[in-house]
């Protein structure tokens, strides 16, 4: 129950110590958190307190979901309350199959749908072989979407809108896959705009180290969310043994496994080693997909015993 001072608002963006706060009629400015600590994250719902022209943050609300990644020095969290990910990649430079097939699975740990978008589908070999490569993930289920960001149709940006409409969706993706090109397509001077805003709070860089929220429609139904780049995804959260849950082309063999507490990896009359022996048949799993399962779940079993 909010108290007379305190008004609602949305986290748009995260500088430091400092939050960036949209009140219930659009207006925006810094507030603080309460405490050393800093709890919030964009997308985060808020109750707040104006104090001359900042304002602090003195609750946050319950969150649906987190999007995050936890490696054994930190965890970084991207935005919260999101309705998809959308992992842009492109067809060169050649992407990390690994760090998709993470970001994919914390994605549905918490439940958040993902859709990978890959780009430069005007480069024709590199596209065709990445297209190719991303076979699994279409077969999977997965939403995989062609495009070119640089020379763009009125096709792709209508293909591309149709996904976004009415959703919070945060873009993610390596450097050189066409993230800014992207949120500068569809918000002209966006990323131009947080330079200038994260120079005035002398945060020294011309892009935040974090999340950015933007509204893509004047009824602000529509938002995209731009995230910091980074070189490693951990998932130091995982449960080793949820892995495969987490992964939609080993989960239906799982039921299959003679072992309740079974690891895909050795046991005798193991459905998922099963489906990787026979993978030539429809809806089996790749070597490639398996060989990710096994090396992150020894990676996670690892963190584990320390």
């Amino acid at each position: 129950m909010a108290t007379p001072n305190l008004q609602n608002g949305l986290i748009v963006a995260n500088y430091g110590r400092h939050f960036l706060v949209e009140s219930a009629l659009g207006e925006r400015r810094i507030c603080h958190s309460r405490g050393k600590k800093s709890q919030g994250v964009v997308g985060d719902r808020v109750w707040w307190q104006a104090s001359q022209d900042e304002g602090t943050i003195e609750k946050i609300e319950p969150r649906r979901n987190l999007f995050y990644r936890q490696d054994e020095v930190r965890t970084k969290s991207f935005a919260a309350n999101l309705d998809q990910v959308l992992i842009l990649i492109a067809a060169e430079p050649e992407f990390s199959s690994s760090q998709l097939s993470r970001a994919l699975i914390a994605a549905e740990e918490q439940h958040i749908t993902p859709i990978i978008a890959l780009n430069k589908s005007d480069l024709s070999a590199p596209f065709a072989r990445a297209w190719a490569w991303l076979a699994p993930y279409r077969q999977m289920g997965y939403d995989v979407l062609p495009l070119a960001m640089v020379h763009k149709t009125e096709t792709d940006r209508d293909a591309l809108l149709q996904r976004l409409s009415g959703k919070t969706t945060l873009v993610l993706g390596p450097s050189g896959a066409g993230k800014s090109t992207l949120i500068n397509s569809l918000i002209p001077g966006a990323l131009a705009q947080t330079g200038e805003l994260s120079q005035a709070l002398n945060s020294g860089k011309h892009t935040t180290t974090s999340t950015t929220w933007y509204w893509l429609d004047g009824d602000k139904t529509t938002a995209l969310l731009d995230s910091p780049g980074f070189q490693e995804f951990g998932l130091n959260h995982i449960d080793p043994a949820q892995l495969a849950a987490y992964m939609p082309d080993l989960k239906p063999h799982v039921a299959h496994c003679k072992f309740y507490n079974c690891s895909h990896l050795h046991e005798p009359g193991c459905g998922v080693m099963a489906a990787v022996e026979s993978a030539s048949s429809p809806g089996e799993i790749s070597a490639n997909r398996y060989k990710i399962y096994s090396e992150l779940y020894a990676e996670l079993k690892q963190i584990r015993r320390y």
